[in-house]
């Protein structure tokens, strides 16, 4: 299952690389540069890749509460 988080996670850690190196570079120290850009890369992301994120978590869940519980048919 955390490969349904993984794809977003690496867009806001990309994302915070990147500022961060224009931050340093720029020598602009504000708070609300390395915050926005990372929460509207997460929000397109998350728009972009949350119906594949509900059908895996959909799937997944089928999966486990159609599976046979352990230990058979009760005597």
């Amino acid at each position: 299952m955390i490969a349904v988080s993984l794809p977003v996670l690496g867009v806001a850690a990309v994302v915070g690389l990147l500022v961060a190196a224009f931050q340093a570079a720029s020598q602009v120290q504000d708070p609300t540069i390395s915050h926005l850009p990372r929460l509207l890369a997460v929000i397109a992301a998350l728009a972009i890749l949350g119906p594949w994120m509900g059908h895996e978590v959909a799937a997944y869940a089928q999966q486990v509460f159609s599976a046979p519980a352990l230990g058979g048919p009760p005597r």
